[in-house]
């Protein structure tokens, strides 16, 4: 169940207590004229089923309730009520399966600012994958992995093709090229230091590095292992099972491939960093291209819900 909070111009009041008695799935109705100082206006506050929450948050949103007053949503952990349980019941489809496209957008926007936060942990990420590849050491690698932020802009370059944003596609674009060029960069300076220390060397690089090599070595499992996280991060992203993110993140070798390329380039070792940077390339073309076709098989899917929840109800 979700909780929504509102602040309506006392003169839209009745219009929003219409529309979310309309909606099915909606209970907890409650009206408190005059609450809000500010902005001034009423405060409304309702529960609805997660599976009804993106067609009342739209229909508040057409009647501009998010540019005159308030919409706060909260998701609520427990619910003792029968009729939180009857609203649910009511309500189309499964809460899991629901997508909230204003918290999708609201989260990818975010996760997907190209910030100073934003850029220290890609460049850790990078510097530990780095160690990790010398050292042709498999838990660096994975901790790397899990470290890096990149599935954050990748998700939100996403979201922006399937809900035709160009502000919010630029903006994740730049995300991703400007936050990889700068750890990849900083991963090279890095390496001088490292080698100057003995610490790294052109010979480890070189090696068979039997628990790291598949980095530069790109195939077609590459790309169907990219696939396939990107589909099941898209998926925690939308039904909220943020957990499976961490799966995902160690499952793809975004940025121990530019970690490799990074080192490799130190080195003068071309071949392996162009391998490895096919290997970066292929693994985000297949994470935005599974992830845009799950957002358009999910946008498709609450569709046809929708029409036959309507049909059920006309008839």
């Amino acid at each position: 169940m979700l909780h929504l909070r509102l602040i309506t111009p006392p003169d839209r009041t009745d219009d929003v207590v219409d529309l979310i008695e309309g909606t099915v799935g909606t209970t907890h109705l409650a009206v408190l004229p005059g609450a809000a100082r500010n902005p001034a206006g009423d405060v409304v506050m309702c529960d609805v089923a997660r599976e009804a929450g993106d067609e009342l948050i739209g229909g508040l949103r057409g009647l501009g309730i998010d540019e005159s007053g308030s919409i706060a949503v909260e998701t609520i952990d427990l619910s003792l009520s029968r009729r939180a349980e009857e609203a649910a019941d009511d309500a189309p489809g499964e809460g899991a399966d629901a997508v909230l496209w204003e918290q999708l957008a609201d989260a990818t926007h975010e996760e997907s600012t190209l910030s100073v936060t934003y850029v220290a942990f890609i460049t850790l990420a990078t510097m530990i994958a780095a160690c990790g590849v010398v050292l042709d050491n498999a838990i660096l690698i994975v901790g790397a992995m899990a470290v890096g932020p990149e599935f954050g802009p990748l998700a939100g370059f996403c979201t922006a093709l399937v809900r035709r944003a160009p502000r919010l596609a630029l903006r994740s674009l730049i995300a991703l090229l400007v936050g990889f060029a700068a750890a990849m960069a900083v991963t090279v300076g890095f390496s001088y230091l490292m080698d100057a220390m003995d610490l790294f060397t052109h010979d480890a690089l070189k090696a068979e590095r039997p628990n790291t090599n598949f980095i530069y070595r790109p195939d077609w499992f590459s790309f169907v292992v990219a696939v396939l996280a990107g589909v099941a991060g898209t998926l925690s992203l939308t039904s909220a099972k943020s957990g499976a993110l961490v799966g995902v993140a160690i499952s793809v070798t975004t940025v121990p491939a530019a970690a490799n390329a990074a080192v490799a380039f130190s080195y003068d070792e071309y071949k392996q960093a162009w391998g490895s940077t096919e290997q970066l390339l292929l693994n985000l073309l297949g994470i935005i291209l599974a992830g845009t076709l799950t957002l358009l098989a999910q946008k498709f899917f609450w569709a046809a819900q929708r029409e036959r929840t309507a049909k059920s109800a006309r008839v």
